[in-house]
């Protein structure tokens, strides 16, 4: 039987079936002890007990596909589902909190950091073309266009625009944090500019 996933938060936040660290599923935890949950981290949790995964199925499942299934499972972010998986149960009220009050894992500009991931989420290839175009001269133009140039051609060639995704996702993330520091000091936002956002109200205007 399904549970939703209001009713596996209760569950975690009760201190039932804590989940078990670094691992999407534990075989020799769970032959131990096939009826608890602890087998599993949260999201294997989440691809278990709401969406029905059998636990032969979240065994062979590579983690890139884990994170995709979890964020259409919850609808949200593939960032919020990879966030989800990195924090697990490492702070107090985890995992939790990652899903229902994720400032308090992220910081004060917890909506516009969910925001960016969702803008990552929608892109297309024209606008990862845009976005490799544009890291290619801001490399240039700082003197360093042979290493940007061949990793961008690497990524475009592999149509790896997920791991290009968690490179720039993680930059992006810094200034969206940071952003009030760059401003006093007149700085411009670098990574967050190469996605075209170029002012943090740009960014605020996609998070309304």
């Amino acid at each position: 039987m399904t549970q939703t996933i209001e009713e596996l938060i209760a569950r975690w936040n009760s201190g039932d079936g804590k989940p078990y660290k670094g691992l999407l599923f534990d075989r020799s935890a769970y032959d131990a002890n096939p009826d608890s949950p602890a087998c599993m981290c949260a999201q294997g949790q989440v691809l278990h007990y709401v969406a029905g995964w059998d636990v032969e199925r979240l065994a062979l499942i590579k983690q890139s596909e884990a994170d995709k299934a979890v964020a259409e499972q919850l609808g949200i972010s593939l960032g919020h589902a990879i966030l989800l998986r990195q924090v697990n149960d490492k702070v107090d009220g985890a995992p939790a909190i990652v899903l229902t009050h994720p400032e308090k894992v992220l910081g004060e500009h917890a909506q516009l950091l969910l925001a960016f991931f969702r803008y990552l989420d929608s892109m297309d290839g024209v606008a990862w073309q845009k976005y490799f175009a544009a890291r290619a001269a801001a490399w240039d133009a700082a003197g360093a266009a042979a290493g940007a140039a061949a990793g961008d051609a690497a990524w475009d060639a592999a149509g790896d625009a997920a791991r290009a995704a968690a490179w720039a996702a993680a930059w992006a993330a810094n200034e969206i944090q940071g952003h009030k520091i760059l401003a006093d000091k007149g700085k411009p936002l670098f990574f967050l500019g190469l996605f075209g956002f170029k002012t943090i109200e740009a960014l605020l205007a996609v998070a309304a």
